[in-house]
Order: C-alpha cells, then sequence, then structure tokens
C-alpha cells in the first residue's frame, strides 16, 4: 500500500490544535511538506517547529482568520502562486450551540461565510495547479451531523449539510483530473472544541462535566471519545496514493455512533 507523501504538499486549515495539527503532524511523519494556517501567529510557529523533516521538508504556515473571507482571499493570492499545492484539508472550529429555531439569521451568514464560503475559497485556489500535478486530495473535516443532525447544534447541522452537498459535487466535477474531494466526519473527539461543548451544557444544565463526557462516551459501541490522532488516520489515508479511487464519500470516524448507514 502507498502511503508515502514524499515530494507533496498540504495545506492544513485550523492546525495548530486538535484534529487539524493530528493531521498536520502524521501527514508530515508520511513526508509531506506542511503549510499551516490559522489566525494565532505564535501557536503557527509552535507546531512548525514540531513537525517531521525527515524528508528534508521545508514547513511554513499563513496567518488567516476564516472570519474574514475576502482577507482570505486576497492572503492567499499573494502566498500561494509559487506553491504547488497536492493535497488541501479545510477544517475549521464549529459554530456555537443552540436550537435551530432560536437562531438569529447572522449566526448562520458567519457560519456559512467560515466555513462554505473559505472553503470554496481555498479549493478555487488550488485546484489549478492540482489539474496540472494530475493530482488532488481535497479533504474536509466536517461533523457526523452531515449523516444525523445532533441535538443543539441547529446552525452547524445546517452548514454542515451544505458542506458535504458542496463537496460531493466538486466530486463529479473534479474527479477526471485526478482530484478526489472526500468528506471525514468525527464524531466526539478529545479536543477544545469539545470541552467548550461539554462546559456550555453543564452551565445550561447543572449536571457535572464527567456526567455529560460519561454520556458521550456511551453513546459510542466502542464506548469511549476519539482522540485526534484517530481521526487524523483515515484524513492521512485519504490524502496518500493509496486512495486514488475513493472519491466523494462521507466517512464517519466515531466509533459506530452514527446509526444511519
Amino acid at each position: 500500500m502507498n502511503l508515502d507523501l514524499s515530494h507533496k504538499v498540504a495545506l492544513v486549515c485550523g492546525s495548530t490544535q486538535g484534529i487539524g495539527k493530528a493531521v498536520a503532524l502524521e501527514l508530515a511523519q508520511m513526508g509531506a511538506e506542511i503549510i499551516l494556517v490559522a489566525r494565532n501567529e505564535e501557536k503557527l510557529k509552535k507546531v512548525v517547529s514540531e513537525l517531521s523533516v525527515s524528508e528534508n521538508q521545508k514547513h511554513s504556515y499563513l496567518v488567516a482568520d476564516f472570519s474574514k473571507a475576502d482577507e482570505l482571499k486576497e492572503k492567499l493570492a499573494a502566498f500561494l502562486p509559487e506553491k504547488q499545492v497536492h493535497i488541501l484539508i479545510n477544517n475549521t472550529g464549529g459554530p456555537a450551540g443552540g436550537p435551530a429555531n432560536e437562531a438569529g439569521i447572522d449566526e448562520f451568514r458567519i457560519a456559512f461565510n467560515m466555513h462554505l464560503i473559505c472553503n470554496h475559497i481555498l479549493a478555487q485556489a488550488v485546484k489549478d495547479k492540482m489539474k496540472e500535478a494530475g493530482y488532488g486530495r481535497i479533504i474536509n473535516i466536517i461533523s457526523t451531523s452531515v449523516k444525523q443532525p445532533l441535538p443543539n447544534l441547529g446552525v452547524s447541522n445546517t452548514i454542515r449539510g451544505a458542506v458535504a452537498n458542496w463537496s460531493k459535487t466538486l466530486a463529479n466535477e473534479l474527479g477526471e483530473f485526478n482530484i478526489t474531494v472526500n468528506n471525514v466526519l468525527p464524531g466526539a473527539t478529545n479536543t477544545v472544541r469539545l470541552k467548550s461543548i461539554i462546559e456550555n451544557k453543564s452551565a445550561k444544565t447543572g449536571r457535572s462535566y464527567d456526567d455529560i463526557l460519561d454520556d458521550m462516551s456511551n453513546a459510542s459501541p466502542m464506548k469511549r471519545i476519539a482522540q485526534p490522532e484517530e481521526v487524523a488516520n483515515a484524513v492521512a489515508f485519504l490524502a496518500s496514493p493509496a486512495a486514488s479511487y475513493i472519491n466523494g464519500i462521507n466517512i464517519p470516524v466515531d466509533g459506530g455512533r452514527t446509526k444511519s448507514l
């Protein structure tokens, strides 16, 4: 099985913590040169220093805020002309929780811009050179809510579904150029995002943090939540040459929690 990413360049968004960081570390171990993208420059510098350079890779980073889509587009236009990107990992922190019927219009608009619009800007920025190289992997880190909407995450459920359909459409359009587009759907994963969700739920319900975490763990047949590295492993496989004929799919990484096929 060919998992070698030597001489490949991967642009990894949201890569200073959690799943994004785990993905960047794994792809670098497989030989890829990494371009980290996130808001915090100090954290970006720290992660760059942790990436493997076993293939003499020259890793770099781009400071960008996904709440400013026009600014992201400008920064990519200035940063990428000399870069050949083979792998794009779209990964952005999710919207705040709450019922869909109570969400304000701006909450949907902001989430749409941060997720679908910014994903599209990134895909458009790299797709032409992927075509030239005859190798492209666009992988979107979304959520199991694509298959089964999650309680009290109304805005997230809505926007994640839009991203999944955008992704499937791109897969149909770009497949002939050897560019695959797939989605990885994490379940409950040990990240800062999950910690925030649990803390908010605890504050609203009066239940303890540990009780809520136990409920989330027990919802999976494996009776535990995932570690970021376990999600990163699925992403890394899809990014590799071994996944050359896997296109347009959603892969839950949730220990079997999602009840649908």
